[in-house]
């Protein structure tokens, strides 16, 4: 979305956290039942893909606002610290150098799935009230018109009406991971939507569909949080909410399938799901990256504590 409100909050007031509660550190969480093994915080947890000839999909947290190339006061810098050299880690998850990456992220939806098309795409700077050094941040990779028509033409495949938008920059779902990931911005990039009504069943069908992407050199990478109530972050009524559906996810995403997609198809069910989630457009691209990921079993990749939260990232393939 191009702006982040909730119930009266802006992005940077919640970030803020007036009369917030103190965060405790960066915590490493305990393996899950099911024999997954489960990556520390800051421990590098992204893993080089099993032997195959196809690239992972990867999810992961991007954080809160223009973080961290701007000190915007949100979580203890231990967890920032974690949090940051995961997402420096992400680009060692695939075992060839991608050619391009396709980025699914939570703050972008249109009525049909939506690709950028411009060969030099500009930032979006989709959040307010930061410092004006937030403004000033760059990340000039450029686009990929082939792959947008080719995002188009799976989808298309798969039964989805597509659009294309020209105009749009990366918003900050994008170009704040990425330029940690990616800091020389040289891989061409696609930006896709999220499709309005947020059915978690079109988005893994969406994400089946564009599967084939991951054997033509394609990393796709969905950029969200596991955790998304504005009015929980640094709150301590929400820690014990937060790890129960990030419990219930960890062992989801490392279900095979069709577990996998039946419990994330009924995520709303999970434990505590509408507290972490009063809307969902943060999770989906979850839903994108595990549709596409097949028959891959999921790895935890990150967990820890973060500005009071329990948040995660995952890898398939």
């Amino acid at each position: 979305m191009s702006t982040e409100r909730d119930e009266g909050l802006t992005r940077r007031e919640a970030v803020v956290g007036v009369g917030a509660a103190t965060v405790v550190g960066a915590a490493a969480v305990s393996a899950i039942s099911g024999g997954s093994t489960e990556a520390q915080a800051g421990s590098g947890g992204l893993q080089p893909p099993r032997a195959t000839s196809r690239l992972p999909t990867v999810f992961l947290p991007h954080g809160g606002g223009p973080w961290p190339f701007v000190d915007v006061g949100f979580g203890e810098p231990s967890e920032n610290d974690a949090l940051r050299r995961y997402l420096e880690g992400v680009s060692a998850a695939p075992r060839s150098p991608p050619k391009a990456l396709l980025v699914i992220s939570a703050h972008w939806e249109e009525r049909v799935p939506t690709v950028m098309t411009s060969t030099k795409p500009p930032l979006f700077f989709d959040y307010s009230g930061f410092p004006p050094e937030s403004y000033r941040l760059t990340w000039p990779a450029p686009g990929d018109p082939t792959l947008a028509a080719r995002v188009q033409e799976l989808l298309g495949k798969g039964g989805f009406k597509t659009a294309t938008d020209s105009q749009r920059g990366f918003d900050h779902g994008t170009f704040v991971p990425l330029k940690l990931a990616y800091p020389k911005a040289e891989l061409p990039t696609v930006q896709l939507s999220l499709k309005v009504g947020l059915d978690p069943a079109e988005h893994l069908a969406m994400g089946r569909a564009l599967a084939p992407l991951r054997a033509e050199g394609v990393f796709i990478v969905g950029s969200g949080m596991t955790f998304h109530n504005m009015r929980g972050f640094m709150n301590p009524q929400a820690w014990a909410p937060s790890e129960q559906f990030d419990a219930w996810l960890r062992q989801t995403a490392t279900l095979p399938e069709p577990e996998r997609t039946q419990r994330l198809t009924a995520w709303a069910s999970a434990p505590q799901a509408r507290v972490c989630h009063p809307r969902e457009e943060h999770l989906l691209p979850l839903m994108v990256v595990a549709g596409a990921a097949d028959q891959d079993v999921g790895q935890v990749t990150y967990a820890a504590r973060y500005a009071g939260v329990q948040l995660s990232g995952y890898q398939f393939g």
